[in-house]
């Protein structure tokens, strides 16, 4: 009986390896580990499998390739398994990538960032993000806000105007007002290396213009 329950084991492994390899698939993956065996199944056939796959990894490269993510091997049908015009597999740094190009589906990209330590990794990739996401926040929204100190100047110029009509003490508070807001834009001079009394003076003079 024991034999009997192991070879029951051995047809139901070896069926759904079958169902795998005759569903046309060239690149197997799979969140769970994919043992010897079925390794080796897919090395005789010519089908590159791997395993342990992160289950994000696997949504972004479904919605890439147009594959569905499958629980089962029964249904294993042409309209769920995904196109790409190019696999490889290549070695950066430490590390081996699988690499998906001329994904028909696909709408992203995957950016690799090395360095020689992890902080100016950090570092790249906060940058990257903030770069990414004001690309997206401009696409996605048509008014857009100036930096540079420019919004700080454009009121401080419109305070200065305003002020003139005012008559009394408060006239002095609002002029206050508006000098604190070009320490902003003078303080962005002076980390930028620039001499500020220079940059404030030019910039004064285009807000003035109309220039904002």
């Amino acid at each position: 009986p024991g034999i009997a329950i192991v070879d029951a084991e051995w047809d139901i492994i070896y069926d759904k390896l079958n169902k795998i390899a005759e569903s046309g698939a060239k690149i197997v993956l799979s969140v769970c580990p994919i043992g010897d065996l079925a390794t080796q199944f897919f090395a005789d056939r010519d089908i590159f499998c791997a395993g342990r796959v992160g289950k994000e990894d696997a949504r972004r490269i479904g919605k890439a390739t147009g594959a569905k993510i499958q629980t089962s091997l029964n249904r294993i049908t042409p309209d769920v398994l995904g196109v790409c015009g190019k696999f490889e597999e290549i070695q950066v740094g430490n590390e081996r990538y699988n690499i998906f190009k001329e994904c028909p589906q696909s709408k992203t990209a995957t950016i690799v960032l090395r360095g020689g330590a992890e902080q100016y990794i950090e570092e790249a990739e906060r940058s990257l993000h903030d770069a990414i996401m004001i690309v997206r926040r401009a696409i996605t929204h048509s008014s857009i806000v100036p930096g540079g100190g420019a919004t700080e100047m454009e009121l401080s110029r419109h305070l200065h105007d305003f002020s003139r009509t005012i008559v009394g003490k408060e006239q002095l508070i609002i002029n206050a007002f508006a000098k604190a807001l070009e320490v902003i834009p003078r303080q962005v001079a002076d980390n930028a290396g620039f001499d500020s009394t220079d940059i404030m003076n030019k910039l004064r003079e285009k807000h003035a213009r109309g220039h904002s």
